[in-house]
């Protein structure tokens, strides 16, 4: 996907809205777990009911993974019913890959030439020579990860290193920028960190930013938006668990839609 196509849709429905599918399966509602495959089930009546108020998804590699060839198969479906039904919306699969070059190589074909996403989050520890196969892929992205929401982002993130004075999560910034223009990458900036965006926006400008943490992990979307927002909107405010499991009944796609229009409708209003 091109970035003025991700542009426009995010105009087109005045939202920034990521829905994170995280469809962890022992919290899947019950009446689902006798069918054939509960997981793609779930994820496809979630979809259906928000891909009006959502520009992104993102499903969590770790959730399928664990489940092996069955959670394998349930992430396949599930990025080829969203290509299929919804080619406008953005697919992310949130994997955090990051190895030397033959492996990420290998990464790379997995997630956009056999699944056919739109992206993959990296972690750019080991360098560009790690990152680079996944821009080799046109019209892909990479997601870089800078700045997490979790409380293990102070071990590393924030020390200064002695040769720049820069922060480590404004190295990997900075550097970052010499491997790829704002059409291929973006970058992970967690939404507990707002108050670090202001300081982002100085460094990349332009670049489209994914930002995780709003909802259950308590980040504020208004904060995001004030210290995040450019020209073209910049934003992809992820929400996983306070919207996919907003119910655990038979109406939890209508449950899901509604937690989205919630945000949605803010999401309007600083657009």
């Amino acid at each position: 996907m091109k970035k003025e196509e991700l542009i426009a849709q995010i105009r087109a429905k005045k939202s920034f809205l990521c829905i994170g599918l995280d469809s962890e399966f022992e919290k899947l509602p019950k009446h689902l777990h006798n069918m054939e495959d509960p997981v793609f089930e779930f994820n496809k009546q979630i979809i259906d009911a928000t891909h009006h108020l959502a520009v992104a998804y993102k499903p969590n590699t770790a959730f399928y993974e664990y489940r092996g060839v069955k959670g394998w198969k349930s992430l396949s479906k599930t990025i080829a019913y969203l290509n299929e039904n919804y080619p406008e919306i953005f697919t992310i699969a949130d994997a955090k890959r990051g190895d030397i070059g033959n492996t990420s190589k290998m990464y790379a074909k997995t997630f956009f030439s056999e699944m056919s996403f739109d992206s993959v989050t990296v972690a750019p520890y080991m360098g560009k020579d790690s990152v680079s196969p996944f821009l080799e892929f046109e019209n892909k992205w990479v997601i870089l990860l800078a700045l997490t929401s979790n409380a293990g982002a102070f071990d590393f993130q924030f020390k200064k290193l002695k040769d720049s004075e820069n922060q480590l999560f404004e190295e990997v910034l900075k550097t970052s920028q010499q491997w790829a223009d704002s059409e291929r990458m973006m970058y992970v900036i967690g939404a507990t960190k707002a108050e670090f965006l202001g300081e982002v926006r100085k460094i990349i400008p332009n670049h489209f930013l994914l930002v995780p943490g709003v909802g259950a992990q308590g980040g504020s979307l208004q904060e995001v938006a004030k210290y995040g927002l450019n020209s073209d909107c910049g934003l992809l405010v992820n929400s996983s668990r306070g919207i996919i499991f907003a119910s655990e009944g038979l109406d939890f796609a209508e449950k899901a839609k509604l937690e989205a229009e919630k945000l949605q409708k803010e999401m309007a209003s600083y657009l």
